[in-house]
Order: C-alpha cells, then sequence, then structure tokens
C-alpha cells in the first residue's frame, strides 16, 4: 500500500500517473530546485511498482511522469471526500519526500484532506491538482454509498457547581 493514516482496507483503488515540473531555482544559493505539479491523472494501464520516467526536458526543466500510484479510498474517510468535493475546488493531493537525491518523489495521491493536513505536519511536501472528471463522478458514487452525515445537536449546558455539590455531599 502507498501510506495511509486510518486504518482498514481500501475499499476503492483508482490507479493514476502524476506529472511534475523540476525546475532551476535562481533564488537557491543551494541549487535546490523547485518542483510544480502539473496534473494528476487516471491511469488505464498502471506498472506494479511505482516508476519515475523523464517526458520532457528544455533548459533548466525536466517534466516527470510517476506511474503506479493509487488513490486509495476507504470508508471511513467518506466524510473527508465529501467536504472535498463540496468544497470550491475538488482536488487531488499529491503527497512527497525527499529521494535518494534531492529530487522529490510522489508516495500518496489522496482527496483525504485529512490525510494531506497530517502528511503536511510532519514536513512532507503536499501538492494539489483539480480532481480529474472521471474521478470526481468515481468520488461523488463513493461518497453516496458510504456517507452518512450526523445530524448536529445542541450540547446541553451542563451545571458545574451543581454537580461539584452532588459530588460533596455523596462524601
Amino acid at each position: 500500500m502507498i501510506g495511509r493514516t486510518g486504518q482498514g482496507r481500501p475499499e476503492k483503488i483508482r490507479p493514476v500517473r502524476v506529472l511534475m515540473r523540476r525546475s532551476e531555482n535562481p533564488d537557491s544559493p543551494w541549487g535546490i530546485p523547485r518542483w510544480e505539479l502539473l496534473a494528476v491523472l487516471p491511469d488505464t494501464d498502471p506498472p506494479e511498482q511505482p516508476e519515475r520516467r523523464l517526458v520532457h526536458q528544455s533548459q533548466g526543466q525536466h517534466d516527470f511522469e510517476w506511474a503506479g500510484l493509487r488513490v486509495l479510498m476507504f470508508r471511513d474517510a467518506a466524510e473527508s471526500y465529501w467536504y472535498n468535493l463540496v468544497g470550491r475546488e475538488p482536488s487531488l493531493c499529491v503527497i512527497c519526500r525527499p529521494g535518494e537525491d534531492i529530487d522529490l518523489e510522489p508516495f500518496v495521491v489522496t482527496a483525504n484532506y485529512d490525510e494531506a493536513g497530517a502528511h503536511m505536519e510532519t514536513d512532507d511536501t503536499v501538492f494539489s491538482a483539480p480532481l480529474p472528471a472521471e474521478l470526481v463522478t468515481e468520488l461523488e458514487e463513493f461518497v453516496m454509498k458510504h456517507y452518512r452525515p450526523v445530524k448536529p445537536h445542541k450540547r446541553k449546558r451542563r451545571n458545574w457547581a451543581a454537580e461539584a455539590e452532588d459530588a460533596q455531599r455523596r462524601k
């Protein structure tokens, strides 16, 4: 499995390809490159293991494609997917870590904002891309099948003073 913050088995797995660009960064005194996410696309013929390949090179820029990544959909994350879908821009988050050299390598692609947030807190690099139309439909179907909103209810105010008095009397 390619990373997940929750538990259990995925209910649905959708293979994707990730396109990213590495550019020279003239502002970096150490020569650390600048990365940007170009697209996340559904994949119809994924390899068994994630693999990177250079798809375009020009002066100071290298475009890479990572194949073999997967969007894993979990029942317990359906609420997060729902918030993603009703948000201003439904998106996929691509989570990356430094590879063997200074290059970044994506290792998780998710529609779960909570998972992406957890990775940001651990200093992983997180990019966002628009959710492809084909995946919007699949995610909507998944949410309709697995998400049951909880009706909001008003909490009843507790009388702390009376509870303390009752506890004193019981002693």
